[in-house]
């Protein structure tokens, strides 16, 4: 309890850095970490080599970042074989092809992991590459539920790791200046942000027994999630929607990016009441199995309110664009999004608009671009102890909470309070789903 109000105490001040501590107690000596020198260079395993991946060859290409890619390792062997193909064309060498994170994160000689499996991947693989002795730079969401939220911070800071998840818009330029003046005062006080995301995704096929397609690790694929046969689609980007042993929906899958600049801007912590209505309302007889459209409030102390909008199959474009966040204040607003912001007065008039002509995605599938190269640089200079993380766990794991909170309330139909100060949920429902049903043998533990 006392570590939580430690991360509300960041939280409050706009705290983005976190300390690379020392040596971690009670390692076995094949897990006692190396020790990373200023001008060292750094060795990287990639798991999970799916759409995500365009997001690395920069950070990991450029000489600056002088970084040794030594691991591309992914369950499905057609997605290896293409990684090397696509990384071939960035870096002079050929990095080992792997089917077992296990495996990679088992080499001493391995500094970093990248995770960039699907989600309910994050946690599990995380904290076994931890414990390893490795530093993890895990993509969002980075836990499947809550009790994975906390153990995932536990573990980075009982083993003394670096840890930064992929909200990479907290090493945007130009949302980094807005969010300082914003603290500053440019609004007057902050007490409303209205975080959204907007697609038209089509319809998913429904789930049918099929044989587990050639070359895919069906078994390690599953992991800790229990297990079941093999149905068409599911290893691909729809397992997203398929129930909740493996996905997070979409608010898990987007929300997390708006949700974090929000409660940045706002500088606040754990909400104490979420509630959402939310429903699958498009393609009703498809295969979509969770929500398609959501509205959530989180309420926080000082009047100060959170909502998000998602709408995942509908494009109606009702904020200016795909993805965002709008911040209100006493005295004006701001607009941010991946591209710019654009600051008003109390009367709506444009006081001053910042277009960086960013080429980070937005809503396609897949991503990268300026803000994920700056984003991994940052991580990979944290660990030189060159920099503090812009998007340390601890706190980047708060705004993960929220993500969960909404997924709760829909699930069990209703809102509910939270205690402010650790995060835990006063409502005996929402709390039966603070967890999930592991498979046997493959609970994370710390």
């Amino acid at each position: 309890m006392t570590t939580r109000r430690n991360f509300i105490k960041k939280a409050s001040i706009g705290s983005v850095g976190v300390a690379v501590a020392g040596p971690a107690m009670g390692m076995s000596a094949k897990s006692y970490r190396r020790i990373i020198g200023a001008n060292e260079r750094i060795r990287i395993g990639i798991a999970g080599l799916g759409r995500r991946l365009g997001a690395y060859y920069e950070p990991i290409a450029q000489k600056s970042s002088n970084v040794e890619l030594v691991y591309l390792c992914d369950v499905m062997e057609s997605q290896r074989l293409k990684a090397l193909e696509n990384f071939k064309k960035v870096i002079t060498y050929s990095p080992k092809l792997e089917n077992d994170i296990r495996k990679v994160i088992d080499d001493p000689k391995i500094d970093v992991i990248i995770n960039a499996t699907p989600d309910h991947w994050h946690t599990p693989g995380s904290i076994l590459a931890i414990k390893a002795g490795k530093h993890v730079y895990v993509e969002k969401p980075s836990s499947h539920n809550m009790f994975e939220n906390e153990i995932l911070v536990d573990a980075a800071q009982k083993y003394n790791r670096v840890v930064q998840m992929g909200n990479q818009q907290r090493s945007s330029g130009h949302t980094i200046e807005i969010i300082n003046e914003i603290h500053k005062g440019t609004i007057g006080r902050p007490y409303k942000a209205v975080a959204f995301y907007t697609n038209d995704r089509g319809e998913v096929p429904v789930q049918q027994k099929a044989p587990v397609p050639e070359g895919l690790d069906w078994e390690l694929w599953q992991g800790p999630a229990p297990r079941r046969d093999y149905t068409e689609e599911t290893w691909n980007y729809n397992w997203h929607w398929y129930g909740w042993n493996y996905g997070t929906a979409e608010t898990g899958n987007n929300a997390t990016h708006e949700l974090d600049v929000a409660r940045w801007a706002l500088q606040v912590g754990f909400p104490n009441h979420a509630s959402v209505e939310a429903k699958k309302r498009h393609f009703l007889e498809d295969g979509w199995e969770m929500y398609d459209t959501m509205e959530a409030t989180f309420k926080f102390p000082e009047d100060k309110i959170i909502q998000w909008d998602g709408k995942s199959r509908n494009g109606y474009n009702t904020y200016g664009g795909g993805r965002g966040t709008i911040i209100y204040g006493s005295e004006g607003a701001a607009f941010i999004d991946r591209g710019k912001y654009v600051l008003t007065d109390r009367s709506g008039a444009v006081v001053r608009e910042v277009d960086t002509a960013s080429n980070e995605a937005g809503t396609a599938l897949g991503g990268g671009g300026d803000m994920s190269t700056k984003h991994m640089v940052n991580f990979f200079e944290t660990i030189r102890g060159k920099e503090k993380l812009n998007a340390p766990i601890d706190d980047a794991n708060i705004s993960m909470a929220m993500v969960h909170y909404a997924n709760i309330a829909y699930r069990i139909g209703k809102g509910f309070d939270v205690d402010e100060n650790t995060g835990r949920i006063f409502d005996r429902d929402a709390m039966k789903l603070w967890s999930r049903q592991y498979e046997n043998g493959w609970e994370p533990k710390i």
